[in-house]
């Protein structure tokens, strides 16, 4: 490393000549006779140390510290003095223009040791100026990338992005896009697997508390003690274990949302306390003295029914309506199937991706296959048989009807039989779908006799979409009425 560069002031030629004998070794070592010629040298080199003697013609030491300061301020600067100089001296050292001082006559041991603290001194304030600029370099990029990030968040929870086209997934659309602006308490009600919380995000990233924090917690995953500390917080000591302060999510969410999955799910005691955090707008940390103030928006989810869970004496009925002020029923994968073929597609291609294959395709009898099946565990099943399926697919990336591993549908129906076969399905996917849309429209015509308003209400279409529907088809509902 190069060494440290010092500049010594002195009036007399000896003294530098001295100074210059005694740490030539540790230091680069500039000299100059005066304050004026000093300034000079300190405004083409950056110096570590400037030593100077008080005693001076024309400028004293300390009336040249105060010129070389707002010339190089990160500077140690060091006086050589005698004893008399004691009051001057005070007051440079008060005022911050000296680090240290030497009296004469001085050893020069002593001079080295004074050196090289004040060169340590010098190397540790330029290090730490150096971290802080980085960390603030680090800092600004941190900034930039949590901006990226969220702008890439809000991307992904665009309605856009959501799959869905089916009359069903419609009216969810329409009843979100009704709520987002506002701060109503929102129940989403639904299968395990449907995409709840899917739901939730975009009603957060798409509304006015997008720039605040969104958390999740699943009510049914965890012990009373352990759900009250993750959504109030505690303090230190409030239990065996909590060795330190913790806020909880309702703390940490405030001014955004909290998503509370099951949330029939919690025992009767944590229902009172959530109820008290939703009427008071507060909570109580456990083992704290004083309550906390929070703006929440509360969306939560149910995959059973709440109303049963009410009459059984499981749920508490005022809880239920704080929360029900908005609900939202977010229909099962079985009753929306014309949006299987696209979100089998959108999983294809992220597990693709994902697991390095050029591409991966279902083969025409999979798809039959998937457009019947019953999938109770609803758009999670079907990203698991995908995200499956892709990794068994051969090189080519085909994946069969028996890499599914999903049974053939039975369509006892002849009239089924005859407009939807699984077995001998081909074409393009959008016949395929046409297929099925057949199939479900029979299959309800035969189930009410031809009755075409309880078929739409059925199908989740309206009487005049289902009488399009059977036109396009070529379906005659009087076939059915026999």
């Amino acid at each position: 490393m190069p060494l440290p560069k010092l500049l010594a002031v002195d009036d007399e030629q000896s003294s530098l000549n001295a100074i210059f004998r005694t740490l030539r070794r540790e230091f680069e070592v500039f000299l100059a006779l005066n304050g004026r010629a000093a300034l000079e040298i300190l405004k083409g080199q950056e110096m570590a140390v400037i030593l100077a003697d008080q005693r001076m013609p024309e400028m004293s030491g300390v009336e040249f510290f105060n010129r070389a300061q707002k010339l190089q301020p990160q500077a140690i600067r060091i006086l050589i003095t005698g004893y008399t100089d004691s009051e001057a001296i005070i007051q440079a050292i008060n005022e911050g223009r000296v680090y240290y001082y030497i009296t004469k006559p001085w050893e020069p041991e002593e001079l080295r040791l004074v050196m090289r603290r004040a060169a340590e001194q010098h190397h540790l304030v330029q290090e730490n100026r150096r971290l802080l600029r980085e960390l603030e370099i680090a800092n600004q990029r941190l900034q930039q990338e949590n901006i990226l990030l969220h702008r890439e968040v809000e991307k992904q929870y665009l309605f856009d992005n959501i799959i869905g086209q089916s009359a069903a997934m419609e009216e969810v659309f329409r009843l979100v896009r009704k709520v987002i602006p506002t701060d109503t308490t929102v129940l989403l009600l639904g299968e395990t697997g449907t995409g709840k919380e899917l739901i939730a995000r975009a009603i957060h990233f798409n509304g006015p508390r997008k720039e605040r924090m969104f958390v999740a917690q699943n009510c049914g995953a965890l012990p009373d003690t352990l759900l009250e500390s993750e959504l109030f917080g505690h303090v230190k000591g409030a239990f065996t274990g909590a060795a330190s302060d913790k806020k909880g999510l309702f703390e940490l969410a405030d001014g955004g949302t909290i998503f509370l999955d099951e949330i029939t799910d919690t025992s009767p005691a944590m229902q009172q306390r959530l109820l008290r955090a939703l009427q008071e707008g507060e909570i109580h940390p456990l083992g704290a003295e004083r309550t906390i103030k929070v703006d929440v928006r509360v969306i939560s989810a149910a995959n059973r029914d709440v109303q049963q869970a009410i009459r059984e004496g499981k749920f508490r009925e005022d809880l239920f309506y704080r929360l029900n002020v908005f609900p939202i029923r977010i229909p099962p994968l079985r009753e929306r199937r014309e949006d299987i073929p696209r979100l089998a597609e959108f999983f294809l291609e992220k597990y693709a991706r994902k697991l390095g294959k050029a591409k991966a395709e279902l083969s025409p009898e999979a798809i039959s296959r998937l457009l019947v099946a019953d999938f109770p565990g609803n758009v999670r099943e079907l990203e698991n048989l995908i995200e499956r399926a892709v990794t068994l697919a051969d090189e080519q990336g085909q994946i069969s009807a028996e890499i599914l591993q999903l049974e053939a549908p039975r369509l006892h129906s002849p009239n089924s039989q005859r407009i939807f076969d699984a077995e001998s399905a081909s074409g393009s996917l959008k016949e395929m779908v046409d297929s099925l849309e057949k199939l479900y429209i029979t299959r309800a015509l035969e189930e009410f006799r031809g009755n075409v308003s309880r078929a739409a209400q059925k199908l989740g279409l309206s009487r005049l979409g289902l009488h399009k529907k059977m036109h396009r088809y070529g379906i005659d509902p009087d076939s059915f009425r026999s």
